[in-house]
């Protein structure tokens, strides 16, 4: 069995003018994404790896997941292509994960994050994936190459403002 946790990137500044890459968590993304990444340490599970976006804000709200996580932010693993990425990146970036990581939180952007998690079938559907959302699933599948076109069951959707 594998599971899927997918993270959009907490709240970022609106107010910053440069390059949207370098766009970094505002007051409140750096207040939410740690009451996230605690909500996700209740649930009780083991997360193997930390997957993100490079992009300023999904890399902080990473940082800051690992802190809570008790994972050293210097294995988190970071992708370009997950800065926004379409859903079609998303099943390629999982389907190529490592065997032995048996659970991974990946950590993007919408609009690709919201239409990669209603593409899930799991019969919950997200309008949009409110900044630091979590929304987990998992497959009975052994190896990632094998989530594609596995069976996906709905375990948890949590937000912020929830």
């Amino acid at each position: 069995m594998k599971k899927l946790i997918i993270i959009r990137h907490a709240k970022s500044d609106q107010s910053f003018f440069g390059n949207d890459f370098e766009r970094p968590l505002n007051e409140r993304g750096r207040s939410d994404a740690p009451v996230m990444a605690k909500r996700l340490l209740d649930k009780k599970y083991t997360i193997d790896a930390l997957v993100s976006s490079p992009a300023v804000r999904a890399k902080n709200t990473a940082e800051l997941f690992a802190e809570i996580l008790k994972i050293p932010a210097q294995e988190i693993i970071y992708i370009s292509a997950l800065y926004h990425a379409s859903q079609e990146i998303f099943y390629e970036v999982v389907s190529a994960l490592p065997d032995e990581l048996n659970t991974v939180a990946i950590f993007s952007h919408n609009p690709g994050i919201s239409y990669f998690v209603n593409s899930l079938n799991t019969g919950t559907k997200v309008d949009n994936m409110p900044t630091c959302a979590v929304f987990a699933v998992c497959a009975e599948i052994s190896a990632w190459s094998g989530f594609n076109n596995a069976k996906k069951e709905f375990l948890f959707f949590d937000y912020p403002k929830k």
